[in-house]
């Protein structure tokens, strides 16, 4: 089930934007990375911080609590101490709207190294 997240124009390159739907276990936060638009589990799988909070470079978000990095492809950390991911989300666009299927939500597989 695809929900309007925000606009284009609420989420600018480099923004982060944090949803909590009320048909969704938990937040999610899309993230505009180059243009291209990322959905993902909010909260951190170590620290069960907010990754809303966290430093977006890279298609990698970072969480503040202690600084473990997800990559917004996959979902997977690429920076310890967390070592599980987190769900990733189908993202859409339709005109000025950025959706997000909240019940698409999966753990990925971890990519080869």
């Amino acid at each position: 089930m695809f929900v309007k997240i925000c606009s284009k124009s609420e989420l600018p390159e480099g923004g982060v934007f944090r949803f909590d739907p009320e048909t969704a276990e938990k937040a999610i936060v899309v993230c505009n990375e180059g243009g291209e638009y990322y959905a993902i589990g909010d909260k951190c799988s170590h620290g069960n911080w907010s990754l809303a909070e966290g430093l977006l470079e890279n298609c990698h978000l970072e969480c503040v609590l202690h600084g473990s990095s997800f990559n917004l492809k996959t979902g997977w950390p690429d920076k310890r101490p967390a070592t599980k991911p987190v769900k990733v989300f189908t993202v859409k666009v339709e005109g000025d709207d950025i959706l997000v299927d909240i019940e698409s939500g999966v753990l990925l597989e971890k990519p080869d190294a």
